[in-house]
C-alpha cells in the first residue's frame, strides 16, 4: 500500500526542513514539501536536498494538489509564514500568516485531515501577563502583541479556538508557540537568524562578539533573558503530536528555562573550544521601548498531557549545533 502523506508547508525553511528531515528518516509517511526556494544561491534548496521527499509543490498550486491527493493526506504541518518581526507590509503579513492559515484550516476541517501549525511567542507581547499557554478565549483575547507579525499569529490562534468550539475543526489540530529556536538550516534567514548563527563567524575567527547593553536596571548587560530552544526539541513535540491524535490546542514550544544572551554567547565560544570574547553595544533607540527582557515558556500543559520528550540544555544544544553543523564544511542537516 502507498504510505499516507504528510504535507509540510514552509518545508524548505528553517524549522520546516528539520521536520522534513525527521519525517523522511522515519519512513512512515510520504513527505511533501510546499514552499518557495527563491534564489539558488540563498541555499533553501540545500535544506531539503539530503532527504527523499515524495513531491514538491509550489504555493500557487497547493490547494489544487491538496484536493487531488485528499484521500492520501494524513496531516498538514503548516510552517509557511512570514516570520520577520520587522516586515513593514501588514497586509502581506495578514494574507500570508492569517488568511492562508485560515483557508488551510477550513480545508483540513472539511476533508478530515489533521493540522499542526506554527504560532509564536510573539503573541505574548511584552510578557507582562506571563507566558501561560491557556488557550481559552478569555486568556487568548487578553494578549497584546507588539508587532504585526505577532498580531497575525494571535489572530489565527483566536480563529482556531473559536472554530474548534463550534465543532468546525480538523480531527486533530495544534498550534505551537515557538520561542527562540536555534539550530541547523537557518542560514537563509539573514537578520532573523538565531544569535548563535549570527555570532558564529566571529567566534570561529576568534574575534570579539557584540551583544546589546541593557537599558533596564533590573538586568545587567548581556543579562537579558530568553527561552532558547534547540530545533530538535521542536521536532520532538511535533512527532509526539503525530503519535497522539487525541491532543489538540494551542501550546508553548520552548525549553521552559530562560537563559541570558551572555550564556548563549559563552556556550558558543565553549563549543568552539575558544575563550569567550564579548563586548556590549548600545541597543538601537528604535527598539528600546518594545524590547523584551524576559521570555520563558511554561511547558506544564504539554507535560500534563503526557509529553515526556527532550528539553535539551542550552550548552548541549549549542554544542551539537556548532560541532555537528556550523563548524563543518557542510552545515546543512
Amino acid at each position: 500500500m502507498t504510505p499516507r502523506m504528510i504535507v509540510v508547508t514552509g518545508g524548505a525553511g528553517f524549522i520546516g526542513s528539520n521536520i522534513v528531515a525527521h519525517l523522511c528518516e522515519t519512513q512512515a509517511w510520504d513527505v511533501v514539501v510546499c514552499d518557495r526556494l527563491e534564489t539558488a544561491d540563498l541555499g533553501k534548496w540545500k535544506n531539503i536536498a539530503k532527504h527523499p521527499i515524495a513531491d514538491f509543490w509550489q504555493p500557487e498550486e497547493m490547494f489544487e494538489q491538496l484536493e487531488r491527493h485528499a484521500d492520501q493526506i494524513e496531516a498538514v504541518i503548516h510552517m509557511g509564514a512570514i516570520s520577520s518581526t520587522t516586515e513593514a507590509d501588514a497586509d502581506l503579513i495578514i494574507r500570508t500568516n492569517f488568511s492562508l492559515s485560515r483557508d488551510i484550516w477550513d480545508w483540513c476541517a472539511i476533508r478530515n485531515v489533521r493540522m499542526i501549525y506554527a504560532s509564536s511567542a510573539a503573541t505574548y507581547g511584552d510578557g507582562e501577563q506571563g507566558f501561560d499557554d491557556r488557550d481559552d478565549p478569555k486568556n487568548l483575547n487578553a494578549l497584546r502583541p507588539l508587532n504585526a507579525y505577532g498580531y497575525s499569529k494571535y489572530l489565527f490562534d483566536q480563529y482556531a479556538v473559536r472554530q474548534a468550539d463550534r465543532d468546525q475543526a480538523p480531527p486533530q489540530w495544534a498550534g505551537l508557540k515557538f520561542f527562540n529556536v536555534y539550530g541547523p538550516n537557518e542560514g537563509h534567514k539573514g537578520s532573523m537568524k538565531s544569535v548563535v548563527a549570527q555570532i558564529w563567524p566571529k567566534v570561529s575567527a576568534d574575534e570579539t562578539v557584540s551583544l546589546f547593553k541593557s537599558h533596564n536596571p533590573n538586568y545587567p548587560d548581556g543579562g537579558q533573558l530568553r527561552d532558547f530552544v534547540f530545533v530538535d526539541d521542536i521536532v520532538s513535540i511535533i512527532n509526539w503530536l503525530l503519535l497522539r491524535d487525541d491532543v489538540s490546542g494551542v501550546f508553548n514550544a520552548g525549553s521552559g528555562q530562560a537563559r541570558s544572551f551572555a550564556d548563549l554567547a559563552k556556550a558558543t565560544f565553549e563549543a568552539a573550544g575558544k575563550e569567550a570574547r564579548i563586548s556590549y553595544i548600545d541597543m538601537p533607540e528604535s527598539i528600546r521601548d518594545r524590547y523584551q527582557y524576559f521570555t520563558e515558556a511554561s511547558m506544564d500543559r504539554l507535560r500534563a498531557l503526557g509529553y515526556d520528550g527532550q528539553q535539551t540544555p542550552l550548552e548541549e544544544g549549542v554544542r551539537r549545533y556548532v560541532q555537528n553543523y556550523l563548524a563543518t564544511e557542510d552545515s546543512y542537516r
